[in-house]
């Protein structure tokens, strides 16, 4: 019997100022917040993701604003490229036609494409696997449930689950979401949260306390 401690232990993560990017993260014109986290094998494009959220391994972004305290599972997929079903052809090669010798890139259909952005509130989680199609706006604290399809808007504090993704119930009562948004705390420095996180334990205390 042999007795393994620790194979190939993942390196120890310290976030500062300066994104914290792990090695074989894909990333191409993107811009990060402080205290952010890219984890391996991530591919992120066009897109752009403020202080403190972060994404785990194997998920794929693109197109795409996140906010802030974002939580990205792996193999999360957020604004996956679509083809144009109303064509008589859905193939690539209707819009990828130089990768088979069908003359130029059909540079109108990727603009078409891009414009399907993606809008993620902040202190969103997202679950292992979903699936956030183009187009759509997360609201903030919303709980996205793991392999979901999400095909249309989320309001705040929602929590969706399923294919396509349904509302299921919501984290708290109207007064209190609007209470929250309205204290935004997402919004505080650094120095203000570490002073005050004892306080985001419970949210009666912290509605007494905060709200105006």
């Amino acid at each position: 019997m042999t007795k393994i401690e620790n194979h190939n232990p993942e390196p120890k993560v310290v976030l500062g100022r300066k994104p914290f990017i792990f090695p074989n993260a894909i990333i191409e014109n993107c811009e990060f917040g402080e205290y952010t986290e890219i984890r391996d094998f991530v591919n992120i494009t066009h897109s752009s993701m403020d202080d403190y959220s972060y994404v785990c391994e194997y998920s794929q972004i693109t197109n795409t604003t996140i906010g802030k305290f974002a939580n990205i599972a792996s193999n999360v997929r957020i604004n996956p490229g679509f083809h144009p079903y109303e064509m008589p052809c859905q193939h690539h090669f209707m819009y990828r036609r130089e990768m088979y010798g069908f003359g130029d890139d059909d540079k109108a259909f990727f603009n078409y494409r891009d414009m399907q952005k993606v809008n993620i509130g902040h202190d969103v989680w997202i679950g292992h696997g979903a699936v956030i199609m183009p187009g759509v706006k997360i609201g903030n604290g919303a709980i996205i449930g793991s392999n979901a399809v999400v095909t249309k808007d989320v309001p705040s504090y929602a929590i969706v689950a399923g294919v396509s993704a349904k509302v299921l119930k919501y984290r708290f009562s109207k007064d209190i979401i609007k209470a929250l948004e309205e204290i935004s705390w997402w919004d505080w420095t650094h120095d203000e949260i570490k002073e005050q996180i004892e306080d985001l334990k419970d949210i009666r205390e912290f509605i007494y306390k905060y709200s105006k």
